[in-house]
């Protein structure tokens, strides 16, 4: 018995040692929690770094933009580039447009995309061939079909219409929320859904009451992300629109380019002013979109 206390009273002895060794201290400067902070801190600064030059940029003079490459401003703070930009540009037109598009298309896409998934996983709908042509098709450049989409676009007659656009971002960004949903599926038991089948529901009833308000946050984040990249998307809407009228976001950003070259003041201003509303909807919905992206990262 003494022996073993002896045991135990040396291990705690080298323990002790081993704790106040460089190596120890190094450790937990470099992998404790300050270092984990610092290193936090580092990451949102890179990543509001931008924004904030952006920010500064609008609201410097436009002699200083070209002449002065400060962060801040040195001459006095203005709001003429804010001013110009929604004056020489329709940028409210261009900012509706976008919204318009990316929140239909991304409807239209999850209407679609949950019971496609839902019947791919369950019922082995279209063998192995479906699921693999989904998503080569989402591997595969836009570049490549710029031109067919263009073609079949223009055979319907919804060429440089926000109809024909949002067929074109659904098509595109079904892919990415076929393969994001799918995770989510996969992590439901299947005796749920057989229980439901017992209780007499169909299978439309089984996914609607059952399989849909159990993956609501996978629905949820799969939304605002094909809503971002609908936002964002620029070469379908550099070829298929070309007026006010259809013209998105991103094209109308090309629009303050003049023949006296960039007006950086301006461009930023309307940046930000299109920057502003994603933010929003990313912090608004930050929780249910984390919890959504981790829940459907466990395959069952």
């Amino acid at each position: 018995m003494e022996d073993v206390k002896g045991i135990e009273h040396f291990e705690s002895a080298v323990h002790a040692f081993e704790q106040k060794t460089p190596a120890f201290y190094l450790n937990r400067i470099f992998f404790g929690r300050p270092a984990r902070i610092i290193l936090l801190l580092l990451f949102i600064l890179a990543i509001l770094l931008p924004i904030f030059y952006i920010a500064m940029t609008s609201l410097k003079e436009p002699i200083e933009i070209r002449t002065s490459g400060a962060l801040l401003p040195r001459g006095q703070i203005t709001t003429i580039n804010w001013v110009k930009a929604f004056a020489n540009v329709p940028l409210v037109r261009y900012l509706f447009n976008s919204t318009v598009v990316a929140v239909i298309s991304t409807i239209l896409v999850l209407l679609v995309a949950v019971p496609t998934t839902y019947s791919i996983i369950r019922f082995k709908t279209g063998g192995w061939f479906l699921p693999a042509w989904i998503l080569g098709t989402y591997v595969m450049p836009p570049i490549v079909v710029s031109i067919p989409i263009f073609a079949m676009v223009k055979m319907v007659n919804l060429q440089n219409t926000l109809a024909g656009l949002i067929l074109v971002h659904m098509m595109a960004n079904m892919p990415i929320a076929v393969w994001l949903i799918d995770s989510y599926i996969r992590s439901i038991p299947r005796e749920l859904e057989q229980a439901a089948w017992i209780d007499g529901y169909s299978k439309w009833e089984t996914l609607l009451r059952v399989v849909v308000p159990l993956i609501r946050p996978g629905i949820l984040a799969t939304g605002v992300i094909t809503l971002i990249l609908s936002w964002n998307e620029f070469l379908f809407a550099l070829i298929l629109t070309y007026g006010v009228k259809s013209n998105t976001f991103p094209i109308g950003i090309s629009r303050y380019i003049g023949e006296h070259g960039l007006q950086f003041g301006e461009m930023s201003a309307a940046a930000l002013a299109g920057i502003v509303p994603i933010y929003i909807l990313v912090f608004l919905f930050s929780r249910n979109l984390v919890e959504g992206l981790t829940r459907g990262g466990v395959k069952g």
